[in-house]
């Protein structure tokens, strides 16, 4: 299975902040949204991740005043990010092994949707699921 496929399956859609956003306001999209991460874009082109955890160590390390900062100075501006041609096995590989939740796809440098852990975990079980249900029918009808 295609990255494509699991975008395929979920969606495209990616909820954005641009680079003048404050940490509140991304705590504020993080929670109200139930998302883990934010893609952090300029103009079009994704710059950045905040995430869940990001925003959990600079409070603890910088107190409850961080969240006046700008997301441009606090965001993760080295991603990992895939294609949409990427296997879920090597995404699984690359995620586990990086310990990254989230990955944006990109198609020729834009932002084309993400992919999180779960969604991984899904089409893997997904594939298995239909695995044991083909197996299950041939030896019904074998």
């Amino acid at each position: 299975m295609r990255i494509a496929d699991v975008l395929r399956n979920k969606g495209r859609a990616v909820v954005t902040v641009p680079p003048t956003a404050t940490v509140g306001e991304v705590v504020e999209v993080l929670a109200t949204r139930n998302l883990g991460a934010l893609i952090v874009l300029e103009d079009t082109a994704p710059i950045g991740i905040v995430t869940e955890r990001d925003v959990v160590r600079l409070i603890h390390v910088h107190g409850p005043g961080v969240l006046d900062a700008r997301v441009s100075d606090v965001m993760t501006t080295a991603m990992y990010t895939c294609l949409p041609s990427d296997s879920v096995d090597s995404l699984a590989e690359t995620m586990t092994e990086r310990r990254i939740r989230h990955l944006p796809v990109l198609v020729d440098g834009q932002l084309a949707g993400i992919v999180s852990i779960g969604d991984v975990v899904k089409s893997r079980i997904d594939e298995l699921q239909a695995e044991r249900d083909q197996l299950e029918s041939y030896i019904d009808h074998g």
